[in-house]
């Protein structure tokens, strides 16, 4: 029998190693942004019909937006009307499978740097091939079979913005935003806090300082951070201190945390607006910290359950 000793720093070394694969780092991957990362890090998923690629006919083949390797090509991509781009094959050891952590579907990664491409499904009969390979725009990039076809790759992607809010239970927050014209992506997560790498146990136990948040990804062009601050302000009840509806604790308190000041400049300005119609806001406005992605059963909770919030009920207060 083969025995491996390890002595001194060979486990950090690991660690190292294995941190640098996790983000990209010497490992000769595109540097993501964080709409990207948001998607083929952590797993979230596009809003549908947003995809520079759903309706996209150029010929050549799509790679993975962090290593290059190619993925699928033009011939198998067909419109399944389901809001993202679609094929009923790939390229033959680019795409691995594994069961989702919803327990239900199987999620497809690419082979090379399991980045998250989206999901698979089979036996809808959709094509001859009875497979769907359900991916995300935003994992992929589009090399042409020739010159001429690069002028059918569609324009890069509008400059984007990121805001978050604390609303209650993030499941309702999520469900406020995710579908409103202009959005991009969201995710609920923990932020404001003093600990590392939080858990939902750690949150709920009121010792993390955490609030249970929506991280929302906009595009400036097609929606306002305005808008979208009144928006949560008119699903909540903002007067509230530390709780929402039957939701009691630190972690469902409401608060705004700021990416810029004009973010900050236009929340502040909602407030006073509140204040002098009679409402004693009690939202905090905070610059933003580190958002910790929740766990995998959280993200889009209510679409997965079927449910509807409890306490995020639309109320016009502008």
């Amino acid at each position: 029998m083969t025995r491996i000793l390890v002595f001194g720093p060979l486990p950090a070394l690991i660690l190292c190693l294995w941190t640098a694969q996790m983000s990209g780092v010497d490992m000769g991957w595109k540097k993501l942004t964080p709409e990207e990362e948001a998607v083929i890090v952590h797993r979230g998923t596009e809003r549908p019909f947003s995809g520079k690629y759903e309706h996209f006919t150029g010929k050549g083949t799509y790679v993975c937006k962090r290593c290059g390797a190619s993925l699928f090509r033009s011939e198998n991509k067909f419109d399944s009307a389901c809001g993202w781009p679609s094929f009923d094959a790939e390229i033959p050891g680019a795409v691995s499978r594994r069961r989702d952590a919803d327990g239900r579907r199987t999620e497809i990664l690419c082979a090379k740097c399991e980045a998250h491409l989206g999901h698979v499904f089979e036996g809808e009969r959709m094509t001859d091939k009875n497979v769907r390979h359900c991916v995300n725009s935003i994992s992929m990039d589009f090399v042409p079979n020739s010159p001429t076809e690069a002028t059918a790759v569609p324009e890069k992607e509008s400059a984007t913005e990121r805001a978050i809010f604390a609303s209650g239970c993030f499941w309702g927050s999520q469900y406020v935003f995710q579908n409103e014209p202009g959005v991009i992506s969201t995710r609920v997560g923990y932020t404001g806090g003093h600990t590392e790498h939080p858990n939902y146990k750690d949150v709920c136990s009121g010792r993390t300082g955490h609030a249970e948040a929506v991280e929302v990804t906009f595009d400036p062009s097609k929606t306002t951070y305005e808008k979208l601050a009144r928006l949560f302000f008119e699903t909540h009840d903002p007067t509230q201190v530390d709780r929402q509806g039957p939701d009691v604790g630190e972690q469902y308190r409401s608060a705004i945390f700021y990416t810029n000041g004009a973010q900050k400049d236009i929340a502040k300005h909602l407030i006073v607006e509140l204040r002098a119609s009679g409402l004693d806001v009690a939202t905090q406005v905070l610059p933003t910290t580190k958002f910790w992605p929740a766990e995998e059963y959280h993200q889009h909770y209510y679409d997965k359950t079927g449910g509807a919030p409890y306490c995020h009920i639309y109320t016009k207060r502008f």
